[in-house]
């Protein structure tokens, strides 16, 4: 399992990547896909809606569980992959490309979210 360098990542194994205009990328990470299992259900924030760090704005269901998906960042949501949302098997096949969740326009970033190498260490902890 590798984690892409150019990617930052919370504790709650979202990533997010570097800003395009001020909007971030945001999905969950190949480990956290592992453990969650087949993920057959994507429940995703909308357009317009404001996130929080660290809160819960959305879940994601697998044939394991039900998880809550985190924001690692504040901001305003302005894009949902709608693909995930058809094909929720995506967060599972290919988290790191066609698997992303939403994008937001960040208004504030926290200070703990960690590099690639930071998050493999934190994951095999």
């Amino acid at each position: 399992m590798s984690n892409p360098q150019q990617l930052r990542y919370s504790k709650e194994h979202e990533w997010l990547s570097d800003a395009e205009d001020g909007v971030r990328t945001v999905g969950i990470t190949e480990f956290a896909a592992n453990a969650l299992g087949d993920v057959v259900y994507a429940q995703l924030p909308a357009v317009g809606d404001t996130v929080t760090a660290g809160e819960a704005c959305g879940e994601l269901e697998s044939t394991k569980s039900v998880s809550d998906l985190y924001s690692p960042v504040n901001g305003e949501v302005v894009a949902a992959n709608q693909d995930v949302v058809d094909d929720p098997a995506l967060v599972n096949s290919d988290p790191f490309e066609g698997g992303w969740l939403f994008k937001v326009r960040v208004a504030d970033e926290p200070e703990d979210l960690m590099s690639a190498d930071e998050y493999t260490a934190f994951t095999a902890g």
